[in-house]
């Protein structure tokens, strides 16, 4: 069985091990899941498999040798990778034409040429079409991975003609596995990471790094609570501050992109003294409604009774509290609302408007007899 990186994702990963010891993958996989799940670390592993230059396919990726060295460290001639880019954070159709022009070639190196389109739920609609004629006649030797968030913003044309993986979240046991074999925290600490992640393993790793992020999220859900009995004016008086947590939480999670461990020590965008862009406003306001996700679900779960379900722990008086307070079927529904402006927001819909019509909408709590 070859080392592979994936965690906790069986199902998923049983495909995977089944297409590198055919050495007949699927000409095209779309691997579904939330933000951070896992979705391109288990396509690399695919890509590490195929590329593998351990003679027996059940060994592979082996991890030593020249091929999955190269993946690794990501200059292997035969692995492409593809992310959004730009203000808007998409991936337009030049990007996709520049792929395929790669991809009709042969192999430099290896057995494929594997293609990884990170956030494939960002491919606007000409690079939709674009990536459609190599879905529908792929070059020979070609793996096509799209990673996607959601598959709801891709045409259907797009979505049947690959073989979809579903990547759910990750158990929190394994999570704190995981957390302390990196050696950033004990495995309590990692298994409060992975609730609070709601089991995302990429989420869970950064926070685990930077405690500062926590501390962050954490007066971000403290502040959103509060405004639960909060009027109009002091709801909307609180966005910047919003904006200013968003910042520092958006500046947090480029940095560990890039590979920086210390980007919440850097000041909030709007704080800075720097004009900020409408992409690091967006930013911003998208890292709130992240955050505010979290808070509105474990507030619907505490409507509810709940308690033992909740992500956010250190949160857990004040969430149970507030869940007495608010009618259930408003929160139910302020979900479906959040899920709305994000994608709003995604279509460059005004940040601090988007935060706004929330702030007016989020739930009012009753007063405590």
């Amino acid at each position: 069985m070859g080392a592979f990186k994936t965690r906790g994702q069986t199902a998923a990963l049983g495909l995977i091990e089944r297409a590198i010891e055919s050495e007949r993958p699927p000409h095209a996989l779309l691997f579904v899941g939330p933000d951070r799940v896992g979705k391109t670390t288990l396509a690399l592993d695919l890509a590490c498999g195929l590329l593998c230059l351990a003679d027996d396919p059940t060994h592979r990726p082996c991890r030593d040798c020249a091929a999955c060295r190269k993946v690794e460290h990501g200059n292997h001639p035969d692995l492409h990778v593809t992310a959004p880019e730009g203000a808007g954070q998409q991936i337009r159709v030049a990007q996709v034409q520049a792929l395929a022009a790669d991809l009709a070639l042969l192999p430099l190196e290896g057995r494929f040429r594997v293609a990884i389109v990170q956030g494939a739920h960002r491919l606007n609609l000409d690079a939709q079409n674009a990536i459609l004629k190599t879905l529908e006649e792929p070059p020979p030797a070609v793996v096509l991975v799209l990673c996607a968030d959601d598959s709801s913003s891709l045409l259907p044309t797009v979505v049947s003609r690959c073989t979809r993986v579903r990547l759910g979240p990750v158990d929190a046991e394994v999570i704190a596995a995981m957390v302390e074999e990196a050696g950033v925290g004990d495995r309590a600490r990692g298994a409060a990471l992975g609730r609070l992640s709601g089991g995302r393993p990429g989420v869970a790793l950064s926070l685990a790094s930077r405690p500062e992020v926590v501390i962050v999220r954490a007066r971000l859900a403290r502040t959103l609570l509060d405004l639960l009995s909060a009027d109009r004016r002091t709801r909307l008086a609180a966005q910047s501050a919003l904006i200013e947590d968003g910042a520092a939480l958006a500046t947090a999670a480029a940095a560990a992109d890039a590979g920086f461990a210390d980007a919440v020590d850097e000041p909030p965008l709007e704080r800075s003294g720097k004009r900020v862009s409408p992409a690091e406003r967006r930013a911003a306001a998208a890292q709130v409604l992240g955050v505010w996700l979290d808070v509105a679900r474990d507030l619907a779960v505490a409507t509810r009774g709940g308690s033992r379900e909740l992500r956010m722990h250190e949160l857990l008086e004040e969430t149970t509290a507030a869940g007495r307070l608010v009618d259930p079927g408003a929160a139910a529904s302020f979900l479906g609302r959040i899920e709305a402006v994000s994608r709003a927001l995604d279509a460059y819909a005004n940040p601090e408007l988007a935060l706004d019509a929330l702030l007016i909408e989020w739930p009012h709590a009753r007063r405590a007899a």
